[in-house]
């Protein structure tokens, strides 16, 4: 139930990212660029969680799936404070 679980939540994010990022080809609203990078990050943090967990549960990969997320976050707080000057 787990492993359905992190695949699902993977999905999603990669699917939010998806969305995102068309969403700003076709109507070049920046926000929509910053979220979509943020919701990138997410999605191979989710992906380097069920590798960590299900597949090379002997290896410790905490630090390692947590960049990912960390560099989306930050790309996303760049943009929001970019977005308002």
């Amino acid at each position: 139930m787990a492993t359905l679980v992190y695949v699902l939540c993977a999905l999603t994010s990669a699917a939010c990212a998806v969305l995102l990022l068309r969403g700003y080809a076709r109507n070049r609203v920046r926000l929509l660029l910053w979220v979509g990078l943020c919701f990138v990050g997410l999605a191979l943090n989710n992906i380097l969680l069920f590798v960590d967990v299900r597949i090379a549960s002997d290896v410790d990969l905490s630090l390692w799936r947590s960049l990912p997320a960390l560099a989306g976050l930050l790309v996303l707080i760049y943009g929001l404070v970019w977005e308002t000057r």
